[in-house]
């Protein structure tokens, strides 16, 4: 199959890139990305001997240092600065230093270079803030996923679905939606499993489509994702900082690429998106990962989406009640249980608990409710 027709040039640079990450499975990224190894290999030799230019109309850096004069020195560092306006002094020697490696000034220097030229104010010179971070060990354990506010259009509105890995922050997605429906959640998502393989659990907030609260409570996005065997998370209600990396990219996107803009359309407002994901992914350096960029610390999950979703099964063990009903209930020793609406049709297993007469309730490996003979409720 042909490359898809969203951002052609930014797929290339993120097959490419991911291509070189030690341990993919070559063939398996073509798959993912629609190609056939052998364009897959093509346009990696051409990227190896020509770099990004080899990428047909990919822009053309320098491949030499600029002249270390003081002069050319502050003009590189300001060209930087309003490429990137909201890119503080550490970002921008990191960028410098990776692009065109030499002697550049240290970040406290690129601050006054910065203030001095009415870059920055004073008061966002003096900012130095350090947070206590927390991050998963290894690239796709953790996925956060959210919706970032909703803006108008010209013509709608927009609700970005954005998915970030939580050991790399690598931006796994950036989509314009139409709203924020399952349906539509899982068809951005689909696409983005094809590509990059499937977590071993999500992060996400409370309320549809994600979830809600109440004992129990599924929709069936929930449960979809269930039976893909990834695991299901939700921050605390009215408690942000549970999604803090999500939030924090929110942040980003808003400084980088919302805030005065104006768009027409959705596909308006995607192209922005696209041409920015691999900026953020590959170019902008990150603080919380010693300046490097989460590109460097990616590599897609050895799982691959199943186009077909996998039986439910249980173990000899398991006291399996084979449907849900249409009401979200089961019958157990003549007893009524509500387990949700989302498992109608599916079957979950019972478990018995240290105490007499409880149940534990599961849908495949996930502990969904418990129910109390002793009590019975529907």
């Amino acid at each position: 199959m042909p490359w898809q027709e969203v951002s052609i040039m930014s797929q290339r640079k993120e097959f490419v890139r991911l291509a070189q990450v030690e341990g993919t499975n070559f063939r398996e990224l073509c798959r993912r990305f629609h190609i056939s190894h052998v364009t897959g290999y093509k346009w990696l030799d051409r990227y190896l001997r020509l770099g990004e230019p080899g990428l047909t109309d990919a822009s053309r850096r320098p491949h030499h240092s600029p002249t270390r004069t003081p002069e050319a020195l502050e003009v590189a560092i300001l060209k930087v600065r309003d490429a990137h306006p909201v890119w503080g002094s550490r970002k921008i020697r990191s960028w410098l230093q990776s692009h065109h490696p030499g002697s550049w000034p240290s970040a406290s220097t690129i601050n006054a270079i910065l203030q001095r030229h009415q870059r920055i104010s004073p008061e966002e010179a003096a900012k130095h803030q350090r947070w206590q971070r927390f991050e998963r060990p290894h690239p796709n354990d953790l996925w956060q996923m959210d919706f970032k506010g909703h803006f108008p259009l010209s013509q709608g509105r927009c609700y970005p679905l954005t998915v970030l890995d939580d050991h790399s922050r690598y931006a796994l997605g950036l989509q314009a939606c139409a709203n924020e429906q399952g349906e539509t959640v899982q068809q951005r998502l689909t696409a983005i499993f094809r590509s990059y393989g499937l977590p071993q659990s999500m992060l996400m907030d409370n309320g549809n489509p994600w979830g809600a609260q109440g004992e129990p409570y599924y929709t069936t996005f929930q449960v979809w994702l269930m039976r893909l065997g990834i695991g299901v998370y939700h921050g605390q209600p009215f408690h942000p900082q549970t999604q803090g990396k999500d939030e924090r990219f929110h942040r980003t996107l808003n400084a980088e690429v919302l805030q005065g803009q104006s768009f027409r359309d959705l596909d308006h407002c995607q192209q922005a998106f696209d041409a920015w994901r691999p900026i953020y992914n590959w170019e902008r350096p990150h603080q919380a990962l010693e300046m490097a960029v989460p590109g460097q610390r990616y590599s897609p999950s050895p799982r691959p989406f199943p186009e077909s979703l996998p039986p439910v099964e249980y173990g000899p063990e398991d006291v399996v009640v084979r449907k849900v009903q249409a009401d979200g209930t089961i019958t157990y020793h003549s007893s009524v249980f509500r387990v949700g609406n989302a498992f109608k049709g599916l079957p979950v297993a019972l478990r018995p608990t240290a105490a007499d007469g409880v149940w534990d309730v599961f849908f495949m490996t996930h502990l969904i409710t418990q129910m109390d003979l002793r009590e019975p409720k529907v």
